[in-house]
C-alpha cells in the first residue's frame, strides 16, 4: 500500500508543478502587460524586466497553488478513474480515504507553502515590486525625455524638448500641466536641468521662461529667469498597500483601529487565511471530482478544475464587493465562498465514501 501511494504521490507532484508553472505563466503575462504600460514609457532594459519577473512570481502562487493542487488532483485520479484502477483498489478492501492519502499529504504541504506565501513572502515581493518599478522609472526617466518627442512620462503632463545636449540638460521646453483641471498651465523655457532626487521626485530647474495659467477665463502670463518645478513618478508613493503588509503589520493596523476596520483591511485579513485554508478543503473536493467526471479524461478534469475556480473567485470578488459597500458583513464577505465551497466538498466526499 505505501508503494502504491507513493506511486500516486510522485504522479501528483509532477502534474502539479507542471500546472503551477502554466498558471503562474498565465497570469504573470496579465501583470507584465499592466506594469509594461508604465515602464515602456522610460525604456525599461531587458534585465529590468526580469527582476520583475522574479519579483511577481510569490504573490501569483497564493492564487495558483490550490488552483494547481486541484488540477493535479482532477488529472491524475482522473486517469485513476479510467484505467479503472480506482475500482481495483476499492475491491481489494481499500476504503475512499484510503485511496486519497497522496492528496492529503500534497494538501497539507500546500497549505503550508501558501501560508508562508500569504503573511511573508508574498507581501514582502509585492513591495520589491512596487519599490523596483518606482527605482526603475526613476533611473530612467531623463533618459525617457527624449528631444524632438512628446513625453507623457508622468501623469497629466506633457513634456516637448526640442534639443537634449546630455541626459540631464534640455534647450527649449514646452510643458502642458492639467494635473490641475480647474487651472491649466503651459510653460516655456529657454534651457533646463533636470534632476531626480530621493522620494521619487523629479525636478526641473528651468531658466529664461514664461508660465501661462488659465482660471475661470482669465489668462495669466508670469515671466521668469528661474524656475523649479517638482513632478512626482508615483502618485502617493510611500502609503502601502494591505497587500504589501505581513501579517503582524495588519494586525498592528486592526489594533490601531480599535477593531477590523475599515472592511479592505479586514477582507485582506481573511483573504489571508481563507486562500491557504482552499488546499485544505481541496482534500476533499478534487478526488470525488475526479471521479464524478467519468470517463472524460485529462481535458475534462481541466475544465470542471477551472469552473470550479472560475465560480470561486466570482462568488468571492462578488461577496468582497458586498462587504466593501456595506451591504454584508465583511466576514459574510470574505468567507462566503470558502463556506459554500466546504460545504459542497464535505457533501461530495461523504458520497462518494459511501458508495
Amino acid at each position: 500500500m505505501k508503494i502504491l501511494h507513493r506511486s500516486i504521490l510522485r504522479e501528483l507532484v509532477l502534474a502539479f508543478f507542471i500546472s503551477l508553472a502554466s498558471l503562474n505563466f498565465i497570469l504573470m503575462t496579465e501583470k507584465l502587460l499592466r506594469l509594461s504600460r508604465i515602464l515602456s514609457s522610460v525604456g525599461a532594459s531587458v534585465f529590468d524586466m526580469a527582476r520583475l519577473i522574479l519579483y511577481v512570481q510569490p504573490p501569483l502562487l497564493l492564487l495558483t497553488v490550490p488552483m494547481a493542487f486541484l488540477l493535479a488532483t482532477l488529472v491524475v485520479y482522473g486517469k485513476l478513474n479510467m484505467d479503472n484502477e480506482l475500482i481495483i483498489m476499492r475491491m481489494s478492501g481499500m476504503p475512499f480515504s484510503g485511496t486519497v492519502v497522496p492528496v492529503v499529504v500534497l494538501g497539507i504541504a500546500c497549505f503550508f507553502l501558501s501560508l508562508f506565501v500569504s503573511f511573508y513572502a508574498g507581501p514582502k515581493s509585492a513591495t520589491a515590486v512596487r519599490e523596483e518599478t518606482a527605482d526603475i522609472v526613476k533611473r530612467r526617466t531623463p533618459v525617457a525625455i527624449e528631444e524632438g518627442t512628446f513625453s507623457t512620462v508622468f501623469r497629466d503632463v506633457v513634456i516637448f524638448v526640442k534639443e537634449k545636449p546630455t541626459e540631464h540638460t534640455v534647450r527649449n521646453l514646452f510643458l502642458y500641466d492639467s494635473r490641475n483641471k480647474a487651472e491649466p498651465r503651459v510653460l516655456i523655457a529657454r534651457e533646463g536641468t533636470v534632476q531626480v532626487h530621493d522620494g521619487f521626485t523629479i525636478s526641473l530647474l528651468l531658466r529664461d521662461g514664461s508660465l501661462n495659467t488659465v482660471r475661470g477665463g482669465r489668462s495669466t502670463d508670469v515671466f521668469f529667469d528661474r524656475y523649479h518645478m517638482s513632478l512626482k513618478l508615483e502618485p502617493g508613493h510611500g502609503t502601502r498597500k494591505n497587500s504589501e503588509m505581513t501579517l503582524t503589520e495588519l494586525l498592528q493596523e486592526a489594533r490601531k483601529a480599535g477593531k477590523c476596520t475599515p472592511a479592505a483591511l479586514c477582507l485582506e485579513l481573511y483573504r489571508r487565511f481563507s486562500l491557504p485554508v482552499m488546499s485544505l478543503i481541496l482534500i476533499f473536493l478534487g478526488p470525488p471530482l475526479a471521479v464524478r467526471a467519468g470517463r472524460t479524461g485529462t481535458l475534462g478534469g481541466l475544465t470542471v478544475g477551472l469552473i470550479v475556480f472560475t465560480a470561486y473567485y466570482m462568488v468571492l470578488i462578488y461577496g468582497e464587493n458586498l462587504a466593501r459597500a456595506g451591504s454584508v458583513p465583511s466576514v459574510v464577505g470574505g468567507w462566503g465562498a470558502t463556506v459554500i465551497v466546504v460545504i459542497a466538498a464535505l457533501l461530495l466526499f461523504r458520497r462518494e465514501s459511501l458508495r
